[in-house]
């Protein structure tokens, strides 16, 4: 079965990040010494033995770009994906049900990372009707038991973040994270280099859990 591909170790212990405490430059690289990045460049200041993984994708994020701030659903990045013309697979959406539908997250924090809506553009959990609430929580469930299929994670964390000083980026947009966990994934990587690794395309993680979705009641 193909799985879901995660950066933890089965048995809870930490996995080594590659290029922690070493450098592709080899062990007698000092900050004197030129290496790949440095010796065609110049101006850039002192070299060091420090590997760069560059994220230019997460600037969008950081600068707010597309975040709605009020009722107005016109700049909301949720109902966008709902308004246009792209297909499911160009929106990295999951799954559709008659009220809430699925979506992987753009800037996940472990591979099939997802998130569940209703269609309508509400901010506040007391906003939901009964139905909306009881769609919410049964395609929660259901994606639980998707991913569990596909790649066997060790817990979960779900939750909504109810506004911006809880966390939530787009707060305008109820959405409930669905976030699968490993032991392990919060390694060298996250919480020294705060730099999240994921080995797996959103294309394909998208893929995968639509193809479970199909099976997995």
């Amino acid at each position: 079965m193909t799985r879901l591909p995660h950066n933890g170790t089965d048995d809870g212990t930490e996995e080594p990040a590659s290029g922690a405490g070493t450098s592709d430059l080899g062990e007698s690289a000092t900050a004197g010494e030129s290496g790949p990045e440095t010796s065609t460049q110049h101006g850039i200041g002192v070299p060091d033995a420090l590997q760069r993984l560059w994220t230019p994708h997460r600037l969008t994020y950081i600068q707010g770009e597309n975040k709605p701030t009020g009722e107005n659903s016109d700049g909301c990045p949720f109902c966008h994906l709902l308004g246009d013309d792209r297909s499911d697979e160009e929106s990295l959406i999951v799954a559709r049900d008659e009220l809430v539908f699925a979506v992987l997250n753009l800037y996940p924090y472990n591979p099939g990372h997802l998130m569940v809506l209703p269609y309508r553009h509400v901010a506040d959990y007391t906003e939901l009707t009964p139905g909306e609430t009881v769609a919410v929580a049964e395609f929660t469930q259901r994606a639980m038991r998707v991913i569990r299929s596909v790649s066997a994670p060790h817990g979960f964390n779900i939750g909504l973040n109810q506004g911006p000083v809880a966390g939530a980026g787009i707060a305008a947009h109820l959405h409930q994270h669905v976030v699968p966990r490993w032991g392990g994934d919060s390694n060298f990587m996250p919480v020294i280099g705060h730099t999240r690794v994921l080995p797996q395309l959103l294309g394909d993680t998208r893929e995968l859990l639509s193809e479970a979705w199909q099976r997995v009641e």
